[in-house]
């Protein structure tokens, strides 16, 4: 999903204040920023995904592709998977915080269960957007009052949208999902041959 969608919206109110204070990252000391990735860490390959929790590329890709990935490449110790957020709207936002706020072992499966119950949460105008990811937390051992504690804490939101400015500057993001393997940037959500032919590339095999 392309950032002249939905990100908009964020830039005004939101990133420009995170550039003025750039500097002020916590990801050094909040483990809630902390990596969230799967497979070893001394594999041969790391592939960095950005990704917007209501981006219905990003969907596609979790829905149809990732599965194979992490079956194939990722338990077979053939690369490594690191999740990075990149919101495009208030709402990917808010469910960003929440994912955030897991323990790391249940992150993937909530970012899975949001992406895969996506319509329900995030395009459903008649739905409470927020009630509807705090049922999906419960499943993952969150209650409401964590989750609202969650989306109203600025450090967190602060850092994320940080960790997003830093993807726009030093990979040039500006869509989702956007893949780096190694140094190669990719957007779009890609096919499974697609994407286990730019592993093999960037393991050099």
């Amino acid at each position: 999903m392309s950032l002249s969608r939905r990100t908009l919206m964020l830039a005004p109110a939101i990133l420009l204040p995170v550039a003025a204070t750039a500097q002020g990252t916590t990801q050094g000391t909040d483990p809630r920023l902390g990596e969230r990735s799967a497979g070893p860490a001394d594999a041969p390959v790391t592939v960095q995904e950005f990704f917007s929790l209501t981006c219905t590329h990003c969907a596609a890709f979790h829905r149809e592709t990732w599965p194979r990935v992490k079956q194939e490449l990722v338990e077979k110790g053939k690369m490594r998977m690191v999740w990075r957020d990149f919101p495009l709207d208030q709402l990917a936002l808010a469910a960003a915080q929440v994912a955030r706020a897991l323990p790391p072992e249940r992150y993937e499966g909530f970012i899975s269960a949001l992406l895969a119950s996506q319509e329900r949460w995030a395009f459903n105008r008649n739905a409470d957007n927020i009630a509807e990811i705090a049922k999906v937390a419960a499943l993952a051992g969150m209650n409401r009052q964590q989750v609202d504690a969650a989306i109203n804490d600025e450090a967190l939101r602060r850092a994320i949208l940080e960790e997003r400015l830093k993807a726009e500057q030093q990979y040039k993001v500006n869509s989702t999902p956007t893949f780096v393997f190694g140094s190669k940037v990719v957007p779009g959500a890609l096919s499974f041959d697609r994407f286990a032919q730019l592993v093999q590339e960037a393991s050099g095999t």
